[in-house]
């Protein structure tokens, strides 16, 4: 026998039955009854991911660009917060500028030195990051109507001779830039120091050695410990040593010592004039002896014509 649905049990079966729509609907985004609107977006999961930090850079600045000596500049160095050990230095600016710190900006002034060079100058900044990393960075500072740039000086060398015998003095002279200077020769015994005394000059005097053979010997010349060139030497070893001067002694004789020398005997025509009683009595012998020797040739004569007269008168 079929039991009839009492109203209790038929409200309950409808009630469900219009739930399995509802939820569909409610979960396909649809509107409720009432116009509110169902959020279907997932919310986000917090990670344990950290974000990476960014590398440590630095930039500099310098205005103005170009300046003239005694033109003010201003110095800005960009760099992460915490940097240490800042510094902004120049040959332009005379060395180092003194900086500002900001919280992240440092900032200084300097002023073009009257001894800068006209041309491009490197301004150069150099830190360390607050990783304990050095960082840096540069910027350029052209200097105009400012000191003539030099022109660098070509490295010579220069001897006084090419040539030498044992005891010979040669000056050597080198030009060059460079902060030191010196010779090199078998010719003088080794290495010959040379001192500054000018502007890009180097002189010395070197000596050749007395054991040098007759032939030829390079001298190197060297700059700030470089060579760069080399000198053909000749050398004589033959015909008597040289007197220290360059000059030679010929057949290597040695002269005679004060206390050898020994005064000749006899007339010496030594090319002075003799005092003026000597030459009177000179003269007086000479006009006594040319007057006896005129009375002797008369007497003579006299004689002869006589002889003659008499034999003719025979």
């Amino acid at each position: 026998m079929r039991k009839a649905l009492t109203v209790p049990a038929l409200a309950l079966a409808s009630a469900m039955a219009l739930a399995g729509p509802a939820t569909a609907f409610a979960a396909d985004g649809g509107t409720h009854p009432g116009g509110t609107t169902a959020d279907a977006t997932p919310t986000a999961t917090p990670t344990d991911a950290k974000p990476t930090k960014a590398p440590a850079t630095a930039t500099l600045d310098v205005t103005p660009g170009t300046a003239r000596p005694g033109t003010h500049v201003t110095v800005t160095a960009g760099l992460p917060a915490g940097s240490t050990h800042v510094r902004v230095s120049s040959d332009a600016l005379g060395g180092s500028v003194p900086m500002t710190e900001g919280k992240s900006v440092w900032n200084g002034r300097g002023t073009v030195v009257q001894t800068a060079t006209a041309g491009p100058h490197t301004v150069t900044l150099t830190a360390t990051g607050p990783d304990g990393k050095p960082v840096g960075a540069s910027a350029q500072l052209t200097v105009r109507n400012g000191k003539p740039t030099p022109v660098p000086v070509a490295d010579s060398l220069s001897l006084s001779a090419d040539h030498g015998r044992p005891g010979d003095r040669i000056r050597v002279t080198v030009k060059t830039a460079a902060t030191s200077a010196y010779v090199d020769s078998g010719a003088f015994g080794g290495r010959v120091g040379l001192k500054r005394t000018a502007p890009d000059t180097w002189t010395g005097t070197a000596v050749v050695a007395p054991h040098v053979k007759t032939g030829y010997y390079g001298v190197d010349a060297y700059a700030g410990g470089r060579k760069f060139d080399t000198w053909k030497f000749t050398t004589d070893a033959t015909g008597g040593n040289g007197n220290g001067n360059g000059h030679r002694h010929g057949s290597g004789l040695k002269p005679l010592q004060p206390a050898e020398h020994r005064t000749p005997k006899g007339s010496v025509n030594t090319g002075q004039a003799a005092p003026a009683a000597v030459r009177k009595g000179v003269d007086d012998g000479l006009l006594t002896v040319g007057g006896a020797s005129a009375a002797t040739a008369v007497g003579l004569a006299g004689a002869g014509l006589l002889r003659r007269r008499r034999q003719s008168r025979g």
